[in-house]
Parts: C-alpha cells; sequence; structure tokens
C-alpha cells in the first residue's frame, strides 16, 4: 500500500500529547481537566479533483486523491488539537472526537475535538 502516512493517520509512540478517544487512560490518574479543545481546518477541492472524482465515480472506486486530501486534513486538525493542549499546559486530549461538515458549499470543514487534561503515570 506504500507509505502507511498516506492513507492514515494516528499517533506515533513518542507524542508529547497523548490523544484517546477513551475517557480515561489505563495506568494513568487525571491530575488535572483543563478544558476543550479543538483543532479546525477547511479545505476546498480544486477543479481538477472534482472532475478527476466525477469521472472516477462513472466507473466506482476509491478517490485516492480525495482520500489522500481527507487524511492530511484529519492530521492537520489534529495537529492543531494537541498545539491548543500543549498551549494550555496539558499532556493528554481525552475523548477525542472528528467531526466533518460542508462548509457553505465550498470546501469540507474538519475539527478534531476533545478534552485536555494532565495525566500522570500510577505509581
Amino acid at each position: 500500500m506504500g507509505n502507511i502516512d498516506e492513507y492514515g493517520g494516528g499517533q506515533r509512540p513518542d507524542a508529547e500529547v497523548l490523544v484517546v478517544t477513551t475517557n480515561d487512560v489505563p495506568g494513568h490518574r487525571v491530575e488535572r481537566v483543563i478544558g476543550e479543545v479543538f483543532g479546525l481546518t477547511v479545505r476546498s477541492r480544486h477543479i481538477g479533483s472534482q472532475i478527476g472524482a466525477g469521472l472516477k465515480s462513472l466507473v466506482g472506486g476509491e478517490l485516492k486523491g480525495l482520500t489522500k486530501t481527507l487524511v492530511e486534513s484529519r492530521n492537520q486538525a489534529m495537529g492543531r488539537l494537541i498545539e491548543q493542549t500543549k498551549a494550555r499546559g496539558g499532556n493528554a486530549v481525552l475523548m477525542m472526537r472528528f467531526d466533518v461538515s460542508e462548509a457553505a458549499d465550498v470546501g469540507t470543514e474538519i475539527c478534531a475535538y476533545g478534552t485536555a487534561a494532565v495525566v500522570a503515570p500510577l505509581a
């Protein structure tokens, strides 16, 4: 399939901020809840990708160009979420989610959101 980052995302093992979709982190205690944080990006598709996607939809199959764009967008939103968390003094985001919606018919809005917190390993 090629480079894993082309069609997927997620954190590296050495990440400064732990991002989880759960309410807590096994083996850690939540020392402080900072509050809601989010990272947002809005992307428009260029005319070439729209034409290509339209043609591809006639024959079926994955729209690889659009898939890569969405992966890049989600990763950018996640990066902004992490920067917001670090700026507020957190080292973890709990209950992280993505929200995707159309933005005024000109693009796609991708929002990564969750609860910033400070967590520490259990002794």
